[in-house]
């Protein structure tokens, strides 16, 4: 039985198809429309999981839609109608989409896939609940799943017991964590639903001056796991904004405009908030172990993408492990979607097993002929070996100080790349996060990059305590004594004065507090990257690679050997890998003019 599940028409559009309850292919539109977080109908995203299914659409018994839109719509009707005339503007903005395509949804899929067949409609938070627990290694599990908002919940958990999800208690709109951390998101300069890792990222180079501002005046924390926000600092119910004017006089002034310098008021928010978000998760995750008696804890909604809470939940939290959907946010959904359908729906059996999601390799994979065709038809100068050659090659060029595109396999499904679509490079270099940012990746400087390692050496060097991090979505201290001795000049220093800091033997991908956003590298998940950094620990002593996702700004992660080629010429990359061929940059012909694409890529 095949099984399509959808997520449209928010942010992050996506396809997932399950055959027999095996989960065959999933993928976002934004690799295949290249438009990033794509919230148009997925359409290309479903054709290539038919196509990697070998099926056609005749052949699909039912399509999974991951919520329910008229209740959705419900939930703006009342919203805006107990806020009018306030909200008129955004009132009519979003209506036109409603009436045309979002309300009637069972008339959309049936349109825009041609698809005659069974619809089923999930909710969105079930959706997220299904994608985190069924996927996940056991047979019982509590769950948490949070986010800005769905139908009308923004946070729900509940308990995964066998082949079904229980909902157990929600918080509803406007009520959402989600929201706050977008609110702060949007105050500090950065971009709603895309900019919040930056604000994650920009947090331990502030202090947590506003934190009890923050639980003084906007959310009110409670003993029971809940909270409630002070709506009369924000303007997200009905307008166009996500912060007021009674905000931003809480915190000194105005929301810093995009793209211009970053102060230590954004930084000491950034700190705040992250600090507010940890503790509210922490106080749920204990509530939810004290009502379910549960020893593990699976984790989705896009929140859940928040790597350093995660990591605090794992320390600190009173489960014994914890599974974070690697495809967490909406685009996620598709997949729970279609999850719920063949549990729930159909009531068929679940068999726990940790590696369902195949490691969330499940989008294009394109063949060594393939790849050699395309590099023949552009007349590209290449080197081809074995794949058993390309790791010691690999490695050998990565420890010469170059950066690499890494083009392996079946592509990610999810925001970050795990090995399959990456720009990899040295992490014992003291230049390299620079290099990244600045010339690769033309970002921020004070991003932080994250390194992959070996699984079998992470306790070497990271303070997992035996756990795994397989999706990049835990961050953990470097361990003591990876860490060099600081000066007191260097102790001392505040603000984007921490970046010129060399804290440890991982300079590269150790952020400014002395922690790391870890990727664990099994084997059998993925045996070309585990090859490579095994042969990078053979030549360096250091089983540990710097991976970014294979991407430039303001881009989606490259998804075929035509896009990896060509943000390979747009940056200052040093080589490409694609499949068992090796590009190098000095070999190739001159790239268009810089000036005709940089543009492209200064705003986010």
């Amino acid at each position: 039985m095949n099984i399509l599940g959808i997520s449209a028409f928010y942010h992050d559009s996506a396809a997932a198809l399950l055959r027999d309850g095996e989960i065959v292919a999933a993928a976002q539109q934004e690799r295949f429309s290249r438009r990033k977080h794509d919230p148009r109908f997925p359409k290309e995203a479903a054709d290539y999981c038919l196509a990697e299914a070998g099926i056609t659409l005749d052949e699909v018994d039912a399509v999974a839609f991951y919520d329910k839109p008229l209740v959705k719509f419900e939930r703006l009707l009342l919203t805006y109608a107990a806020l009018a005339p306030k909200g008129i503007r955004s009132f009519y903005e979003q209506v036109p989409s409603w009436l045309s395509e979002k309300l009637f949804m069972r008339g959309t899929l049936r349109k825009e896939l041609g698809y005659q067949g069974k619809v089923y409609f999930s909710t969105h938070h079930l959706s997220h609940a299904a994608s985190a627990f069924f996927p996940c290694p056991w047979e019982e599990a509590a769950f948490i799943t949070v986010d800005g908002v769905g139908e009308w919940a923004t946070t729900t958990y509940g308990v995964g017991r066998g082949n079904r999800v229980e909902i157990l208690k929600e918080i509803t709109f406007p009520h959402s964590l989600g929201l706050l951390y977008s609110a702060f998101t949007y105050f500090t300069g950065f971009r709603v639903n895309s900019g919040e890792y930056k604000l994650m990222g920009l947090a331990p180079y502030g202090e947590p001056r506003y934190a009890d501002i923050i639980r003084r005046e906007l959310v009110d924390i409670r003993d029971d796991g809940s909270f409630r926000l002070n709506m009369k600092y924000f303007d997200y119910c009905a307008g166009l904004r996500m912060t007021n004017a009674a905000f931003a006089g809480l915190f000194g002034g105005p929301e810093r405009r995009p793209e211009t310098k970053i102060t230590q008021r954004e930084m000491d928010l950034a700190r705040s908030v992250q600090e507010v978000t940890e503790e509210i998760m922490l106080n749920m995750a204990r509530q939810v172990h004290r009502e379910t008696g549960a020893r593990h804890l699976a984790l989705a909604g896009g929140v859940a993408l928040n790597c350093v809470a995660n990591g605090r939940l794992l320390r600190e939290g009173p489960f014994e492990d914890v599974w974070i959907q690697p495809c967490a946010g909406d685009g996620g959904n598709a997949l729970g979607a279609a999850l719920s359908v063949w549990h729930q729906c159909l009531d068929q059996p679940r068999t726990p097993d940790p590696r369902r999601q195949k490691a969330t390799y499940l989008g294009n994979a394109f063949s060594d002929e393939e790849i050699g065709r395309f590099l023949k038809e552009r007349n590209i100068p290449h080197k081809h070996y074995s794949m058993d050659e390309i790791p010691d090659v690999v490695a050998g060029i990565i420890a010469g100080q170059k950066v690499v595109g890494w083009f392996q396999g079946r592509m990610e499904f999810g925001p970050r790349a795990l090995g399959a679509r990456s720009i990899l490079g040295d992490p014992r270099s003291r230049e390299m996060q620079s290099v990244l940012n600045l010339k690769i990746k033309f970002r921020e400087s004070f991003r932080p990059f994250a390194p992959s390692v070996m699984a079998e050496h992470a306790d070497e060097w990271f303070d997992l305590r035996g756990h795994e991090s397989p999706y990049m979505l835990l961050v953990a201290d470097v361990l003591p004594h990876r860490l060099r001795a600081l000066t007191e000049e260097e102790t001392a220093a505040r603000g984007f004065d921490k970046l010129k800091v060399v804290r440890s033997e991982i300079p590269a991908v150790t952020h400014v507090d002395n922690s790391a956003r870890i990727q664990t590298v099994r084997r059998e998940d993925n045996p070309a990257y585990h090859a490579l950094l095994d042969a990078f620990r053979r030549k360096t002593g250091c089983p540990v690679l710097i991976n970014t996702s294979f991407n430039v700004r303001g881009e989606p992660i490259v998804r075929t050997p035509e896009e990896a080629y060509t943000c390979f010429m747009r940056t200052h990359m040093d080589f490409l890998c694609l499949g068992g061929y090796v590009l190098d940059k000095t070999e190739q012909a001159p790239w268009k003019d810089e000036s005709d694409w940089k543009a492209e890529f200064e705003l986010d």
